[in-house]
């Protein structure tokens, strides 16, 4: 499925996209309970609460969606475009990765990682497809990082590697925009509120579940701006794959369902460039993982 939060007629929704259309899951479980003459069952109505909810909820989600594909249930299915797709999910935490693919570690410089470098993004972060991200007139340095977001579905606590794919709900898109100024012009660095300002976490369009997108070893991803290619990357030169980064911060920390991973950016953000770019009003940035979507956003100016 891709799972998807989306707005219709002012108010919030959760579904899954199917095709061009989408469908919101309520309705959808409503009318396929009726038609087989079983009482109504409530899903949770934000998507963090249905990926908490465990395997009972997504089955009766993927049946709803099911349900819904029938071609005499076109009532069930909107057209995407009659709908604004918002972040797909309000995490409850977002934990970042840094220098994990080979040409960016090479790039920043440093020495060889032993274990996975963290830090955190606030959630007041979150932004969605299509929305523009104002810069503050502070941050003066503002970069681009196209990313693969790993979405938590089922609590991790203590995991082993080899089972640490079964604890992920699916894979989103994400930017990890970056205050290049806080981050790294400052005698002590600050680089997890250089990452945290407003809006500097877009990610979207959906998540896109396993099932969708295969294991998550060799996905390309791509980033331009203004039409330009200035990123691209494979998941197979991450330092440390998902499995390896769930393993290792459920050592430390519980995963939670609707928790988020960012895993790292490749080489081509604007900061290491000769002469560095930055991001500037009016820019458009498209972002794309291989097999999970297309996530495209803004830049704008102070509010």
């Amino acid at each position: 499925m891709k799972l998807a939060s989306f707005e219709a007629e002012g108010a919030s929704r959760i579904g899954a996209v199917l095709g061009d259309a989408v469908v919101e899951f309520q309705p959808a479980l409503d009318a396929a309970r009726q038609a087989a003459g079983e009482p109504p069952e409530r899903l949770p109505g934000e998507m963090r609460g249905l990926l908490a909810a465990g395997e009972a909820a997504m089955a009766a989600a993927a049946r709803a969606l099911a349900f819904a594909a029938r071609p005499e249930n076109a009532a069930l299915r909107r057209p995407l475009a009659a709908v604004r797709l918002l972040a797909p999910l309000q995490p409850g935490k977002i934990l970042g990765v840094g220098r994990n693919y080979a040409d960016h570690a090479k790039e920043v410089g440093g020495p060889k990682l032993a274990a996975p470098r963290i830090f955190l993004k606030p959630t007041s972060s979150v932004s969605g497809p299509g929305e523009v991200v104002r810069l503050p007139a502070a941050a003066l340095k503002p970069d681009w990082e196209v990313e693969l977001g790993v979405v938590i579905g089922r609590p991790a606590w203590q995991v082993e590697e080899g089972a640490a794919l079964d604890h992920v709900a699916g894979y989103t898109v994400l930017n990890d925009l970056t205050d290049r100024a806080l981050q790294f012009d400052h005698p002590i660095g600050m680089t997890s509120f250089g990452k945290g300002l407003d809006g500097f976490c877009p990610m979207g369009p959906w998540i896109a579940t396993p099932e969708e997108v295969g294991e998550p070893w060799a996905l390309e991803l791509r980033c331009t701006l203004n039409g330009e290619a200035v990123q691209h990357g494979n998941t197979r030169d991450l330092i440390f794959p998902v499995a390896t980064l769930i393993a290792w911060l459920s050592r430390f920390v519980t995963l939670q369902p609707g928790d988020v991973i960012a895993t790292g950016t490749p080489a081509g953000v604007g900061h290491f460039r000769d002469p560095p770019r930055y991001l500037k009003p009016g820019d458009r940035l498209r972002l794309e993982v291989e097999k999970v979507g297309v996530l495209e956003h803004g830049i704008g100016g102070a509010a």
